[in-house]
């Protein structure tokens, strides 16, 4: 490797776009970016975009995410997103451009796999590899993939949820449902207008869901004051949301990310089925940092389910460990 190669592992999600080298995060930034209506002209890209979530005129500028369920929905708009990125890491003028590892949804189509080749290297790769999202998360967990036993890994993103059983560097059973973070904030907002006549933004709702939110009722009730426009009088209002009302609230996307999960299990050859009973199931992606989300799915399926401690990262850092590995980079590329 030379002294000015850059190798890049890239967690290319729906909420957040996660790059990893030489062992750290170096970028984390939502996947977002604000456009002009009128000419559709870039205006901000990642953090600064999301800080104008809700807080800018629709008939002026709108805010979008260039990714939906893992896949490119906006190509030229994901192409600049990630030119921004990398300019970001590397700098604009460049003598050496990066080599990059892209996570891909396991089961996405030859098109939807081309262009994110495509978006990658129109930005500035040098050369890119495509790697399964969950083989990524997998690696990144650090669980053992190379080896004959079966392992398996559900990572909950923003956008998908995607629950794979993995054997020698390969997927052998996998099923993804369009349901993450996002569904989640969906619910919130949902039972807010629901119960309290009261319209909350998608940030207000993640903020909810990340101070008080959890997959089963605490013992200790957490709560949280959350403002909104009432319905009604169409006036700002104030209410306070309890940890019991959020887990209320979002048993509908639950049960799809069960759902999931037990479709996996189901398919799974007995030989690796007893290998996960005994190793347990583990958690990647932001929506693994959901209070109790762990013992919740446990208690659904019936088998240990653990949350990697860096299940925030994982993917990213299982696509930049794929890159550095030979023997590794010749199985798990699909390009």
């Amino acid at each position: 490797m030379g002294l000015f190669d850059k190798r890049l592992g890239v967690d290319l999600g729906t909420v957040n776009v996660l790059i990893y080298e030489n062992e750290q995060i170096v970028l984390q930034e939502p996947s977002l970016v604000a456009l002009t209506v009128e000419d559709e002209r870039i205006v901000e890209i990642g953090q600064p975009a999301r800080e104008m979530l809700g807080k800018v005129d629709d008939e002026d500028i709108q805010i979008v995410r260039p990714l939906q369920s893992g896949v490119i929905a906006d190509y030229e708009v994901t192409e600049a997103m990630l030119r921004h990125f990398f300019n970001k890491i590397a700098g604009r003028v460049r003598l050496f451009r990066p080599t990059v590892m892209m996570s891909v949804p396991f089961g996405v189509t030859s098109v939807e796999k081309r262009a994110v080749y495509e978006a990658a290297v129109s930005a500035g790769a040098r050369e890119a590899f495509l790697i399964w999202e969950p083989l990524a998360a997998a690696i990144g967990a650090g669980l053992p993939v190379g080896t004959p036993a079966g392992d398996m890994v559900v990572n909950i993103g923003g956008g998908i949820t995607e629950a794979a059983v993995m054997t020698m560097n390969n997927i052998v059973r996998a099923e993804s449902g369009r349901v993450g973070g996002l569904k989640v904030d969906d619910a919130i907002i949902s039972y807010c207008r629901r119960k309290y006549s009261l319209t909350i933004g998608q940030p207000s709702a993640e903020s909810v869901k990340i101070q008080v939110g959890a997959a089963t009722t605490l013992v200790d009730e957490l709560s949280m004051e959350v403002q909104g426009r009432d319905n009604v009088t169409g006036l700002p209002r104030t209410i306070t949301m309890t940890t019991s009302e959020v887990v209320e609230a979002i048993q509908e996307p639950l049960s799809q990310i069960v759902g999931v999960v037990r479709g996996v299990l189901s398919n799974t050859p007995p030989e690796l089925a007893s290998d996960i009973i005994d190793r347990g199931i583990v958690l990647t992606g932001g929506g693994a940092l959901l209070r109790g989300i762990d013992q919740f799915l446990t208690q659904q399926v019936q088998v240990p389910v653990y949350r990697a401690d860096n299940a925030m990262i994982a993917v990213a850092v299982g696509a930049g460990r794929a890159l550095s590995d030979p023997a590794l980079l010749r199985r798990v590329v699909q390009a």
